[in-house]
């Protein structure tokens, strides 16, 4: 198998844009959940301790929250189907991509510093081009 293929394939399966998530953000992550014949849209709240591989198709990030005074960690791929939407509430001043000394951490130990951000900049999406709609349904 050539490597322009295997390329083509994975872009496919690409969305066309995801929202610019870093570590340090408290995110909300709207995932899909299949429960027999039924449907419904699961929020999960928390702070991304991780982002792996962030231009390629396996982009993913790590998000903690604690729930009943227990640390909860998740994993999100960004491009998968079940992630309906990724919207980013508060921006922190990090100065690293993985932040596993919050692990350790609880209470005002575990606060980041806040950082002033375009929310609504950040988690609009660009609009797929009405070009690219038209070649798909041509295909």
């Amino acid at each position: 198998m050539s490597f322009s293929l295997i390329k083509k394939v994975n872009d496919e399966q690409k969305k066309h844009a995801v929202v610019d998530v870093r570590s340090g953000d408290t995110v909300r992550v709207h995932q899909k959940i299949k429960e027999g014949n039924k449907e419904r849209v699961q929020v999960f709240e928390g702070v991304v301790i991780r982002t792996d591989n962030k231009q390629s198709h396996t982009s993913r990030i790590t998000v903690r929250k604690i729930a009943s005074g227990i640390g909860v960690e998740k994993s999100f791929l960004l491009h998968s189907p079940l992630v309906e939407k990724v919207e980013v509430t508060r921006r922190s001043k990090v100065r690293r991509n993985y932040l596993s000394f919050l692990r350790n951490r609880s209470g005002k130990s575990a606060r980041l510093k806040a950082v002033k951000f375009d929310r609504e900049g950040i988690n609009t999406l660009p609009e797929e081009s009405k070009a690219e709609v038209a070649d798909e349904k041509a295909e």
